[in-house]
C-alpha cells in the first residue's frame, strides 16, 4: 500500500504532524454521517461507511458513535448535534430494557433484543452519556444518572473494587466469569465521569481497578491477564481453543497493555497520590508499552502488531486491528508528554508510518478494521468499518491535555483557543 503523508507528518508535535491530525479528524467524522438508524441508534458501516443491516444496532456501537460526534460537535463538524441525537435515541428507546432496566447488548434489524446484561456495554452507556453532557445535548445528564444507578446497582463491586461482568436479562442471575475488558472501558468512563461531573468517587474507583491490573501484570511480566473465575483468579488458559474470539480472545492483548498504559498515565496525572505512587505508575505504564510492544510489533515475520500472545509472549493470532495502532499512537503521545522522553516519540512515528501506509483507506475513508500478518485487508473478526471511535480519538489525544479525558480536553483546548 502506499502513504499519502511526508515523514515529517508522523514528527510528534511538529506543524506537519498537527496538520495529519486535523486532516484525519475532518476525514474520520465526515465519514460516519449515514450511522443513524431509522428508529435511532448507531447501525454498522460497511467499508464505504453505509450501513450495514445485517448487524442489527449494537449498543456499544450506538455509544461510541454519541461519544464521536460528541467529539466532533466541540470540533466544528456540522450537524455533529444532531447525530449525538440520534444515537441517543436509540439508547432511551429500542436499546433499553423498559421492563427489567438497563440496556440490551443490541438489537436485531426486526427489533428483537439480545438476552443478557453486559458491562462492556454498560460501561459505554455511561461514556456516552457523559460526552453528551458536557455538551448539554437535552436528556443527556439524566441517562447519565440513570446509567450510573445502574452500573452501581449491578456490575460495580465495592468489596473487590472491580466490575462484574455479565448478568441475565433480568439482573437475577450472574456469569461467574470475570474479565478485565470491561474494567478497562469502566476506567475509561468513570475517568470521564469524574472530569464532567467532578464526582471524584469514579476517579477513585478507576485508581482502585488500576491497581489490581498493575498487580497482576507485574507478578505475570508485565502480560496483563484478561479472563478470571467469579473469585478473580485469573483463568490464563480460557478460550485456548478459540484464540480469535471478538471479545475475549485467548492469551495476552498487546494492545490492551498499551490501552492499559495510558489510561494509567491519565490516572496518575490527574489524582492525588504521593509523589512516590505515581511514580510507580508511571513506570508500571511504560513497562505496559514496553511487554507489549517487545511480544508483538514485527515479531511474526512482517511488520505490525500481532493482536494476541501466549503467556510467554509468542504471537497466537497474528492479525493487525485497527484499535491496537491507534491506541499504540495514544499511548506514545501521553508518554512523550509525560516523561520527554525520545522513544516514545520515535515510536508514535513509527505507529504513523504504518497508519498511513496500511491502514487509512485513502481511497474510501475511514481505517481498514483488520488486516492478516501481511497487512492485506480482511474482515473474519472485524468486517467493515464499524465505528470510528479508536481511529477518531487517536487523532485527538496526541494534541490534548493528557489528564483530562478526551471530551472534556478537547473542549478545554477549544475554548482556549
Amino acid at each position: 500500500m502506499t502513504a499519502a503523508y511526508a515523514p515529517e507528518a508522523y514528527v510528534f508535535g511538529s506543524p506537519e504532524n498537527h496538520d495529519l491530525l486535523e486532516a484525519e479528524s475532518n476525514e474520520l467524522l465526515h465519514f460516519g454521517h449515514r450511522f443513524p438508524a431509522p428508529n435511532g441508534g448507531s447501525t454498522w458501516l460497511d467499508d464505504r461507511g453505509n450501513p450495514d443491516p445485517s448487524h442489527g444496532i449494537q449498543t456499544w456501537i450506538t455509544c461510541r458513535m454519541a461519544h464521536v460526534y460528541t467529539l466532533g460537535a466541540i470540533h466544528g463538524e456540522p450537524d455533529a448535534e444532531e447525530l449525538v441525537d440520534k444515537a441517543l435515541d436509540g439508547l432511551r428507546g429500542p436499546l433499553h430494557d423498559d421492563v427489567n432496566g438497563g440496556w440490551y447488548p443490541s438489537i436485531t434489524a426486526d427489533g428483537t433484543p439480545e438476552a443478557g446484561k453486559v458491562c462492556y456495554t454498560h460501561a459505554f452507556v455511561i461514556l456516552a452519556a457523559t460526552s453528551a453532557t458536557l455538551i448539554g445535548r437535552p436528556g443527556a445528564k439524566e441517562l447519565l444518572s440513570e446509567a450510573l444507578d445502574t452500573y452501581n446497582a449491578h456490575f460495580w463491586d465495592e468489596e473487590h473494587g472491580l466490575a462484574v461482568d455479565t448478568w441475565n436479562t433480568e439482573f437475577t442471575e450472574l456469569d461467574p466469569y470475570r474479565g478485565i475488558n470491561a474494567n478497562m472501558h469502566t476506567v475509561e468512563a468513570f475517568l470521564a465521569v469524574a472530569d464532567v461531573t467532578g464526582d471524584e468517587t469514579y476517579r477513585t474507583r478507576a485508581g482502585r481497578i488500576i491497581d489490581h491490573v498493575v498487580d497482576w501484570a507485574s507478578h505475570n511480566s508485565w502480560r496483563i491477564p484478561e479472563h478470571f473465575t467469579a473469585d478473580w483468579t485469573p483463568d490464563l488458559e480460557f478460550n485456548r481453543s478459540k484464540p480469535d474470539d471478538q471479545f475475549k480472545p485467548y492469551g495476552a492483548t498487546p494492545g490492551h497493555g498499551i490501552e492499559w498504559a495510558r489510561l494509567i498515565t491519565q490516572f496518575v496525572t490527574s489524582c492525588s497520590r504521593t509523589d512516590e505512587q505515581k511514580a510507580a505508575l508511571i513506570d508500571a505504564a511504560e513497562h505496559l508499552f514496553a511487554r507489549a510492544l517487545e511480544d508483538a510489533w514485527n515479531t511474526d515475520g512482517t511488520v505490525g502488531l500481532a493482536y494476541t500472545t501466549d503467556w510467554n509472549g509468542r504471537p497466537v493470532v497474528t492479525d493487525r486491528m485497527h484499535w491496537t495502532l491507534a491506541e499504540s499512537v495514544n499511548t506514545s503521545a501521553v508518554l512523550a508528554t509525560v516523561t520527554d522522553k525520545q522513544e516514545y516519540k520515535d515510536w508514535y512515528a513509527t505507529f504513523w508510518r504504518y497508519i498511513d501506509e496500511y491502514l487509512i483507506d485513502h481511497e474510501h475513508g475511514s481505517w481498514f478494521h483488520q488486516l492478516d500478518k501481511d497487512n492485506h485487508v480482511i474482515g473474519t473478526v472485524w468486517p467493515g468499518k464499524s465505528d470510528l471511535y479508536h481511529a477518531l480519538q487517536c487523532t485527538f489525544i496526541p494534541r490534548l491535555n493528557p489528564a483530562v479525558s478526551v471530551a472534556p480536553a478537547l473542549k478545554q483546548a477549544t475554548e482556549t483557543r
